[in-house]
């Protein structure tokens, strides 16, 4: 019989063979002069694949924990798959093919001649990828959102635009960099032009208006939607269920603006705490320049405090950087890269410094701790660490577990006193009220026939964000459907299991043993992370 172990092994390796890029970035050998495979045959082959492990992992009876894992993962993988998302999305980073790869690429750093070569081989095959997918695209049924085809042609003509283009990655031998710049210049960038072309003339005449957003305007959208929110949550939730939490929330987080927001600006209704924030010019950065210090100077905060609520903290430190000039109009606020395994790159918090006088700077605590230290750094990089586990085990893209421990981490800074003042507190609302409100806007869009204004002006009355972020933010929905569900429900259950591990051990309750406890196995679905606290408690007990 196939062990657990096995089993994990195999499934990444489905895995790494459909995105042969992440594979890179993560420091998995093999892979590095591919790209993706784009057509619709290669999908299929995806999910034979992964349905054929999930089959024989609930079969053995070896490593519990990894075979639950192998089993979500691999069910995730053919939902995924089978989503056929990449025939509709074109200018959100997390599901749009050209724009997921125009941001991923420069951050390759070849580490020898051999390395440098499988790289120019790999932007060799840009022309047949660009047609593959052009031709599927082509074929498909399903009419995209006209204004995000447009924002994917305006990325393409920034990308054409730039003298120094961000695909000459470094290179150590002097001919291959030569090398690379011909074939930018003779095959790559015409492929992207090409491409582009395609998509201004073919793509976007058929695009749906921002009034049918949604995967209920989509033929089986519904039972799609209902496919991603289970693959994204790990839970049986439905939209019509996390719409009605959503709303409870945000009724719920009122009260804590107007606590909190009376020691700030004095006594008044939580609708006016949220108008001062967003109204008050003095909470907007003035430079770049600042935004980037203030991260670093939270994340080292973060950093030496730590110790008091991790018995195990990573052994590499969080780097910050910006978000690179060609990719911020259309990337979001901040996110975290990965380290490489190889060591090749560090862990790094980007923050996105475009526009930077219209971004406001209450939340920016809130998104360093969320992004950076105790949240995805610590989380990620100490799953780095746990070299005894199959490495699905420490890469698994649990959505609920990443983003829903990211977003614990948040609440749990001002646990730790890490919070600079009350108004970063009020920050840390604000990043509260955006993840509820997710949970009413995206089954908004997706499940109750929401249009794209009626998002906008949901977040204008109860998430803390200026027009940039929230229109960023409503399109990511539309174009990553149920992924932002994620983050609030998997707090919600992190936030339960620590309550009733409370509970249950009384004075015997260890903080730092419960958070190496969740972060010690690597992403978990709820039900299993669920099940590994309830025998910690009975062992405990």
């Amino acid at each position: 019989m196939t062990t657990a172990r096995e089993l994990a092994d195999d499934l990444l390796a489905v895995a790494m063979d459909a995105d042969p890029v992440m594979a890179t970035l993560m420091g998995v050998p093999g892979r590095d002069d591919k790209l993706p495979d784009p057509s619709a045959e290669a999908d299929r082959e995806v999910c034979r694949r992964a349905e054929g492990i999930a089959e024989l992992a609930r079969s053995g009876e070896d490593d519990p924990v990894t075979r639950a894992v192998v089993v979500q993962q691999a069910v995730a993988l053919a939902r995924r798959a089978d989503a056929n998302l990449i025939e509709h999305t074109h200018a959100e980073g997390l599901n749009a093919p050209v724009a997921l790869l125009l941001n991923a690429l420069p951050l390759i750093r070849p580490a020898d001649d051999r390395a440098g070569r499988a790289y120019l081989t790999r932007l060799s095959g840009f022309p047949r990828y660009l047609e593959a997918l052009a031709h599927r695209q082509r074929g498909s049924s399903r009419r995209p959102v006209a204004h995000l085809v447009a924002a994917a042609v305006a990325r393409l003509d920034r990308y054409l635009a730039e003298d120094a283009d961000p695909l000459a990655i470094p290179l150590r031998d002097t001919a291959l960099a030569a090398e690379c710049a011909v074939l930018l210049e003779t095959s790559v960038r015409p492929a992207f032009a090409r491409y582009r072309d395609f998509l201004r003339t073919e793509i976007a005449p058929r695009g749906r208006s921002a009034d049918e957003p949604g995967l209920c305007w989509l033929t089986g959208g519904g039972e799609l939607y209902a496919d991603l929110i289970g693959m994204y949550t790990t839970t049986d939730h439905t939209a019509e269920q996390l719409h009605r939490i959503g709303l409870d929330l945000i009724e719920a987080l009122d009260r804590e603006y107007e606590e909190i927001g009376a020691r700030v600006f004095g006594p008044i209704p939580a609708d006016r705490v949220r108008a001062r924030l967003l109204d008050d010019p003095a909470l907007r950065w003035a430079t770049a320049e600042e935004m980037l210090v203030l991260a670093e100077e939270t994340i080292a905060r973060a950093e030496r405090a730590a110790g008091d609520w991790f018995g195990t903290v990573p052994a590499a430190r969080c780097a910050v950087a910006a978000v690179p000039e060609s990719d911020a109009p259309n990337a979001p606020l901040a996110y975290y890269l990965d380290p490489a395994l190889d060591g090749s790159r560090p862990g790094t918090y980007f923050v996105n410094t475009h526009q930077a006088e219209q971004r406001d700077r209450f939340s920016a605590e809130a998104t360093a701790f969320h992004e950076g230290v105790p949240g995805h750094h610590f989380q990620i990089a100490l799953a780095q660490q746990l070299t005894d586990l199959p490495l699905l085990r420490r890469f698994a893209s649990i959505e609920a577990y990443l983003e829903g421990w990211a977003l614990y981490t948040e609440r749990l800074a001002d646990e730790m006193g890490l919070y600079s003042s009350d108004v970063a507190r009020l920050g840390m609302l604000s990043a509260d009220s955006l993840r509820a409100a997710r949970l009413v806007v995206d089954t908004g869009i997706h499940a109750l026939r929401w249009t794209r204004q009626q998002a906008v002006d949901y977040l204008r009355a109860h998430a803390v964000m200026p027009d940039v972020d929230i229109f960023s933010e409503v399109d990511r929905y539309i174009e990553n459907p149920a992924q932002a569900l994620s983050y609030m429900v998997g707090r919600l259950e992190i936030q339960r299991l620590r309550g009733e591990a409370e509970r249950r051990l009384g004075d015997r309750f260890d903080i730092r043993a419960f958070h190496d406890l969740v972060l010690g196995g690597g992403p978990l679905p709820m039900a299993v992370l669920a099940d590994v606290v309830d025998r910690w408690c009975d062992s405990a007990g």
